[in-house]
């Protein structure tokens, strides 16, 4: 249920909380990782901050509600483990992934430079999910000069079996995903894996943060990979695949290991850089983990302010599903909104559109449209058709909070036969 009361107003590029790590609660996440543990959620997360000074051991944030963010510390007192710091040279850790194992927790971080594959995945492990964790060393490095995958940017995800599976890797060499051993945390065969994805090099190799999940419901593994560069353009695609080693394949038909074809055509895009009329908006969405809680799905990721790109936040947003099982994201965050059924009159009325450009770099602006009673199509539960200028888009309606003009309303996630997306609210 929606409660005003309980919804934090934002307040970005907030200078007077740099040094008081309590009060970060959203700000300075990046790259989060996301696990329920009990009645809380828990994010870890890189070790990134704007400005203050600069501390190292991943970052532990937790929430009752996935809306108000208290901060727990971090996993490592003593910050970088010195057999990834003596590999990496590394002042940081990045790209954590918390999973469990029986009644342990391992948690997996990555230590390297930016633009360097001299890279390091090690695994830590706790009897409690805020530690302290004692490091377990290397699960995959990569070396400077060879090629391969970049040994960062781990995900633990699980195949039909309950068999756990890292997908990694960053830019160059492409992603792979590899067997776990859930009592060693480590991977059950040496070597790097099965490629999965991969972009060339007109485009920088630009593709990392992967994260793989599971839908029983239509029996396929989802690849959420993030393209582009963090800083400026980040945007969050999805491909799937009947295989855990893949081929995963976008909308179109097209695999993410095609490097002949237009490489911004690649890759169902469901969140780029936006705005809403009349407000800044967002940019640079990515490096995604998804929560599965109670048969929903939420995307967790962070964002950047497009006035001063150094602050970035977390955010939580509700996944919609298509009838033919493809995922869209929400445009706007969860503030504990429920799975009511949306009836077709509530629909009519004026919406801001946006278009999700596969080829934008930049935000994708909304615009207003018209939907009335003769553009709608009712399919099943939540879920839509609906017509706007000469296009079909198939998608999911959902109650949900305006952040921007700080009142209540539906959103609606489609995609039409082309696999173009569009996140719209009513106004």
């Amino acid at each position: 249920m929606i409660d005003q009361k309980i919804i934090p107003k934002d307040k970005l590029y907030d200078k007077s909380i740099i040094d008081q790590e309590q009060k970060w609660t959203t700000n300075n996440v990046h790259d989060p990782a996301i696990i329920k543990d009990g009645e809380w959620y828990y994010v870890f997360s890189t070790d990134a901050q704007n400005g203050g000074e600069f501390k190292a051991g991943i970052q532990i944030r937790k929430s009752k509600d996935l809306i108000n963010w208290q901060w727990v510390g971090r996993a490592f007192a003593e910050g970088v483990p010195d057999s990834a710091k003596q590999w990496t040279g590394a002042e940081g850790l990045w790209a954590p992934e918390i999973v469990k194992y029986g009644d342990t927790y391992f948690m997996y971080y990555a230590a390297s430079q930016f633009g360097k594959t001299q890279s390091f995945i090690g695994v830590a492990k706790s009897d409690q999910i805020e530690g302290p964790y004692q490091d377990l060393g290397e699960v995959y490095k990569s070396e400077e000069g060879t090629d391969g995958p970049n040994a960062i940017d781990p995900n633990i995800t699980f195949d039909r079996e309950g068999k756990p599976w890292m997908v990694y890797g960053s830019f160059f060499g492409g992603l792979f995903v590899a067997e776990v051993d859930p009592v060693t945390g480590k991977l059950a065969k040496q070597g790097r894996g099965t490629l999965i994805a991969k972009r060339n090099h007109s485009v920088d190799r630009a593709l990392e943060g992967p994260y793989i999940v599971y839908n029983p419901t239509f029996d396929y593994f989802y690849l959420f990979v993030s393209y582009d560069s963090l800083f400026s353009n980040y945007n969050i695609r999805v491909a799937r695949s009947k295989n855990i080693e893949g081929p995963y394949i976008d909308f179109r038909g097209n695999e993410m290991t095609d490097l002949e074809k237009p490489q911004y055509e690649i890759g169902t895009k469901v969140l780029g850089g936006y705005r809403f009329i009349k407000d800044e908006g967002w940019i640079a969405p990515g490096h995604n983990s998804i929560l599965t809680d109670n048969g929903d799905y939420y995307v967790c990721h962070h964002i950047r302010a497009p006035k001063d790109k150094g602050w970035h936040y977390l955010h939580i947003r509700k996944i919609g599903w298509t009838t033919d099982g493809w995922p869209l994201v929400s445009p706007e965050r969860f503030a504990g909104e429920e799975n009511n059924l949306i009836e077709e009159h509530r629909l009519y009325g004026d919406w801001e559109w946006i278009q999700v450009d596969q080829n934008n770099d930049g935000q994708d602006v909304a615009s207003m449209v018209q939907l009335n009673k003769d553009l709608w199509q009712h399919l099943t539960e939540n879920c839509y058709h609906v017509s706007v200028n000469g296009y079909k888009y198939d998608g999911v309606a959902m109650e949900s909070w305006d952040w921007e003009r700080w009142k209540k309303t539906i959103v609606f996630m489609g995609k039409d036969d082309q696999g173009n997306v569009v996140i719209s609210k009513k106004v």
